[in-house]
């Protein structure tokens, strides 16, 4: 029992130095823009559901996330364009061409989500490239990055179990998952955090270069962070919000964890804003602008619930744009990508950072 609280807690040292740092040196009094982004698990098949179940789980988000998105918009009017990751395992052309349809006419974007277990180096090389090129070719999806040629993704690992992080080794296998991601075109990782789960790792709130280390698992624990005017290199790795919720208390003593997950059971409120702006996730040398990046699994029947029949989406759009304009600042609906073009462009002070959408660059 120990050992498994060590591992759900073993980001709470790190976590309370950065808090404190913040709350010491004035960061958070800075913010002037916040970039608001939701990544979703977005499992249709989920709990091995049968193709019927599946569809009528897509076709809520088809029907009645664009009147979500067109209703609450950001602080320029723009609606959010919701990150669909999609998992390879779960590939299915029809749903992946409806899917597609919702994305080009400007309501989200797709990209990749991956379960494994006990994999090797080559098969998941094959597995990253044959799907993003369906995704590409066959869909219209991914767009091909400009510099490199290469059709590029962003990543969240299923179970959060990204270079085999998992003390127990399952559902995944692969140590050096970096080294691959890289070669096969991903732009950023956007995992984490898991907490409670054992495979949240040491650092939290942060963005920052994962480099290679082959042999070795977990390299992800540590990275170079990103800051003005850097040069680091590696898989950019874009972590959510992560925290304790002192306002919101298990028997009014114990604060519960606020770790970015958009579910039934967190109810979306005031309470919950502030923290995702608490933990002031920035580019170092930047800190008047914040990223917030939620994650969900959208697809599972009491998350449909909190979405759509309870209004939750609504609340969280139109209540986060209330927040954050209550602090003085502007906030950016942004997908995945537009928040990672956003974060590079701070990294190289870009002057295109002078508009009211800097997310529009591209890398």
């Amino acid at each position: 029992m120990l050992t498994r609280i060590k591992d759900a807690l073993k980001w709470v040292p790190s976590y309370l130095a950065r808090d404190l740092l913040l709350s010491l040196n004035g960061s958070r009094s800075q913010v002037k823009h916040v970039y608001f982004c939701i990544c979703d698990h977005f499992e249709p098949y989920w709990n091995r559901a049968g193709d019927q179940v599946a569809k009528t789980r897509l076709n809520r988000w088809l029907n009645e996330w664009p009147m979500v998105a067109d209703d609450n918009r950001d602080s320029f009017g723009n609606r959010l364009p919701y990150s669909f990751f999609y998992p390879e395992e779960e590939y299915n052309k029809d749903d992946i061409d409806a899917l597609a349809k919702l994305c080009h006419a400007g309501y989200g974007e797709v990209e990749i989500h991956l379960h494994h277990h006990d994999d090797n180096p080559e098969n998941l090389k094959h597995t990253l490239l044959d799907f993003k090129h369906r995704l590409h070719e066959v869909h219209g999806l991914l767009p091909v990055n400009e510099r490199t040629g290469k059709i590029s993704y962003a990543f969240i690992h299923g179970n959060w179990c990204l270079n085999n992080c998992r003390p127990d080794g399952c559902w995944c296998g692969v140590d050096d998952e970096t080294s691959i991601l890289l070669e096969t075109g991903c732009y950023a990782d956007l995992t984490f955090p898991s907490a409670p789960s054992p495979t949240q790792p040491r650092k939290v709130n942060s963005l920052y270069y994962v480099k290679p280390t082959p042999g070795q698992s977990a390299a992800h624990e540590i990275g170079d962070d990103l800051q003005v005017g850097g040069n680091e290199k590696g898989l950019l790795m874009v972590q959510g919000p992560l925290g304790f919720a002192w306002g919101r208390r298990k028997w009014g003593i114990v604060p519960r964890i606020e770790n970015s997950g958009l579910m039934l059971s967190m109810p979306i409120n005031k309470a919950r804003f502030h923290d995702f702006m608490r933990a002031h996730v920035h580019v170092k040398g930047a800190s008047e602008h914040v990223f917030v990046k939620l994650y969900a699994h959208g697809t599972q029947e009491d998350n449909l619930k909190m979405f759509f029949d309870d209004g939750g989406g609504r609340r969280l759009l139109s209540g986060m744009r209330e927040y954050v304009e209550s602090l003085g600042a502007q906030v950016h609906f942004v997908s995945a990508r537009q928040m990672v073009n956003t974060i590079l462009a701070i990294q190289r002070t870009d002057s295109s950072l002078n508009n009211n959408a800097p997310y529009s660059l591209k890398f």
